[in-house]
């Protein structure tokens, strides 16, 4: 299909578990046309990448197909509405089933009332009715779903569970001479059951509603009108209607509205929510700013240059809803054994039931009843269906926050494995501003004027930083600097230019050589001014040595830090660069790096990243996510660091916003505590599950048979170690919220 295929989102309604996001996705990977599709439980989405024959006429009927709903984009507060109508549902279930308990302690304590037993019942019935069909609706109408094309959910459980108790109990109030002896009645426990299961759901879309704070945030921060000159007048329009080119008006205190150039004028922006850089940025007339940061005391005009979907905040915020919705490798294991978890606790809850009426202690089939819905209860597969996509949420949420932009859960997961730091020098530990320092004539060659005259002029056609440092340095000077008649430029080795009929070639020791230059007795001070962190530039003309120009740029006051937080980490950290090794060697001494990469040129940093991988090491790639896009593409994490609005977000795995390096280490840091939290999750989901069914199952039995549960433990175990229906419902409420409630501690992690 190639350019063919395009990406689609939409919100998804009706999945209450693991089993049901695993099944949506099925549904849509059997659509034709369909490329890949990923659904997230946490946030109620599906993502699917598609061929024109695959439109969302065709998806939407294969997400109905399968039992489930799609939400339209009209229906976007449909979230806010769920939980509004959860908490009526849980109210009116919370006071019927409370009344319900008082009716029941006749029963459960087995005092005497003044009113009939019969009647006492009936009473019940009719107050447990409501929380069953009413307050209980959504667990009927998700179980009718999935039975209807022959499958089974979370909802399948609590369905079979608490109608096993209500309809048990139905059944000994309204004809009791069906059943032998005195017969109890356990519409508390099917009540009870609904209620805490209501409240679990509730708790858990209100944190989950948490988790997506940072894309509440980016959206937020959207200007909705815009200042703009037109005509000779400033005229205020939607931020819609803002075209690339227009000139915008920003005056103290007013948000950016889109992405721009000053043109004139000056204050401090505040574009911490962006990059995560504390401190206000002075800007000027050429500085960037970006839509969405805050002015502060000062005005300035800027011509805008992206508007729209175009704009770093709008790149942004798509980044991280899609980052949000990705899936880690290590949900697989969850998403593996959701498909199968539903139909083999069904099978169990069925073993369990027959076996306790058949063998257990009297009054068997009550036992065996009760049994039976606690394995069905306890055992909703909720919270390893969130374990991951929760974490992932709030990860990426609070990378976003801070400036660092993560593809998805996969680059979360590989991040955390990463043994060794590979930084680009220029513009990643340097400023990537070079400016001319030295100006060194050969012997019998011309002046040093006529060297830099000549020099500029050959890289005035040049857009790389060594040349523009040349080209500057000779203004700087005041010379006059003529136009080149024919330029080429030997890649990553130098260039080679026609000026006043002359042949001008400058460039690295090893063009020279290529060229059949003799160095002239240049060798020496080259070798003085690598040693100085300074690259040395070498310059022939007509094939004969003329001098050496010395280039020097300033390395970044944070690189240094960024280099020892890596350290801390306990990671090997290397540079690469094309610059002469001496240089190279200069700067890594400066900064404590532990290996240089020097004398590399652009095509060979990918094999360079692929030869550290041979030898073992699990390699991310720093660099500015254009120039070094083979190598960031080649290791195990690409890093792509950028500048405001400028950031070259689809070069990398990661992205940081600013031109920070330290927040390398950031990004590092909350990948190790995603995947941290992750597995936290994922234990306890499959601990709680595997720990608790079969106690559910009644496995405690032999040890109590003879009804020697401590008093201490009988509400839970009962009198013979099987385990309370009700506390099961209140663990698998527990458990989900639980789940949700690790992975909010994500936002408090320090970066």
């Amino acid at each position: 299909m190639g350019e063919a295929v395009r990406k689609t989102s939409f919100r998804v309604s009706g999945m209450s578990c693991a089993a049901c996001a695993r099944r949506v996705e099925s549904a849509l990977g059997r659509v034709p046309g369909v490329v890949g599709a990923n659904v997230n439980l946490a946030t109620e989405r599906a993502t699917v990448e598609h061929g024109p024959e695959a439109g969302m006429e065709e998806l939407r009927r294969a997400v109905e197909a399968a039992g489930y709903g799609v939400v339209s984009a009209e229906e976007g507060s449909r979230g806010v509405r769920e939980r509004r109508e959860l908490g009526r549902d849980l109210l009116v279930a919370g006071v019927l089933t409370g009344l319900i308990v008082l009716g029941s302690l006749p029963h459960m304590l087995g005092f005497e009332v003044p009113v009939p037993m019969e009647l006492l019942n009936l009473g019940l019935l009719v107050l447990a009715t409501p929380v069953q069909f009413w307050a209980g609706r959504r667990f009927y109408r998700g179980a009718w779903g999935a039975l209807r094309h022959g499958q089974a959910n979370m909802n399948t459980l609590v369905v079979l569970g608490t109608s096993a108790a209500y309809l048990y109990s139905a059944a000994a109030t309204l004809a009791p001479g069906l059943f032998t002896g005195r017969t109890g009645v356990y519409f508390d426990t099917s009540a009870i059951i609904i209620t805490l299961i209501l409240l679990g759901r509730l708790l858990e879309a209100r944190a989950k509603g948490r988790t997506s704070a940072a894309i509440e945030r980016l959206a937020g921060m959207q200007a909705e009108t815009a200042r703009v000159v037109r005509g000779g007048f400033e005229r205020e329009v939607p931020v819609g209607e803002v075209e690339v080119g227009e000139t915008v008006v920003v005056r103290p205190g007013e948000r950016v509205p889109v992405d721009g150039v000053v043109i004139e004028g000056r204050s401090a922006v505040d574009e911490a929510m962006i990059t995560g850089e504390s401190l206000p940025v002075e800007k000027g007339p050429g500085d960037e700013v970006i839509g969405g940061t805050i002015n502060g005391t000062g005005s300035f005009r800027f011509r805008a240059t992206r508007v729209g979907r175009d704009t770093a905040l709008a790149r942004i915020t798509r980044m991280v809803e899609e980052a949000q919705g990705s899936k880690a490798p290590i949900q697989r294991l969850a998403d593996r054994i959701s498909g199968v978890f539903v139909p083999a606790v069904m099978t169990v809850a069925a073993v369990t039931f027959v076996v306790w009426w058949a063998l257990g202690p009297e009054p068997a089939f009550t036992h065996a009843l009760l049994n039976t819905v606690a394995v069905l209860i306890i055992a909703c597969p909720c919270a390893m269906g969130l374990a991951t996509p929760t974490s992932i949420m709030v990860g990426t949420g609070r990378g976003a926050e801070r400036g660092i932009l993560v593809r998805g859960g996969e680059t979360l997961e590989e991040a955390h494995r990463i043994t060794t730091v590979v930084l680009d020098k220029t513009g990643t530990l340097t400023k990537g501003k070079p400016r001319l320092t030295d100006v060194v004539s050969a012997a019998g060659g011309p002046t040093e004027d006529e060297l830099l005259r000549l020099a500029a002029a050959a890289e005035s056609a040049s857009e790389h930083p060594l040349g523009e440092a040349v080209v500057a340095g000779a203004r700087e000077r005041g010379i006059r600097i003529p136009s080149p008649q024919g330029f080429e430029a030997p890649t990553g080795l130098g260039v080679r230019a026609l000026v006043e009929g002359r042949t001008v070639l400058l460039g690295s020791r090893r063009l020279m050589e290529e060229s059949g230059v003799r160095e002239n007795g240049l060798a020496p001070r080259a070798e003085t001014l690598s040693r100085e962190g300074k690259t040395p530039v070498f310059v022939a003309i007509d094939g004969q040595p003329a001098g050496l120009l010395a280039v020097s740029d300033t390395v970044r006051e944070e690189a240094r830090e960024a280099v020892e937080q890596l350290h801390g980490m306990g990671l090997e950290v290397a540079m690469i660069t094309g610059d002469d090794r001496r240089a190279a060697e200069a700067v890594a001494r400066e900064l404590g790096i532990d290996r240089v990469l020097a004398e590399v040129l652009p095509q060979d940093k990918a094999a360079e990243v692929e030869r550290l991988q041979r030898e073992g090491r699990k390699v991310a790639m720093v660099g500015d996510g254009v120039n070094d896009a083979p190598a960031l593409a080649r290791a195990d994490v690409g890093i792509a660091i950028g500048t405001g609005a400028d950031v070259a977000m689809e070069a990398a795995d990661i992205t940081l916003v600013g031109d920070d390096v330290r927040g390398v280490a950031r990004a590092i840091k909350l990948s190790k505590a995603t995947i941290r939290n992750i597995r936290q999750n994922l234990f306890w989901a499959f601990a709680y599950n595997v720990a608790l069914i079969p106690v559910a199952a009644g496995v405690l039995y032999p040890l109590f048979s003879g009804g020697t549960v401590p008093e201490a433990l009988r509400p839970v175990l009962g009198e013979y170690g099987f385990l309370n229906p009700v506390l099961a419902a209140a663990a698998m409420a527990l458990s989900s919220v639980t789940v949700v409630g690790n992975a909010l501690r994500l936002r408090r992690v320090r970066l």
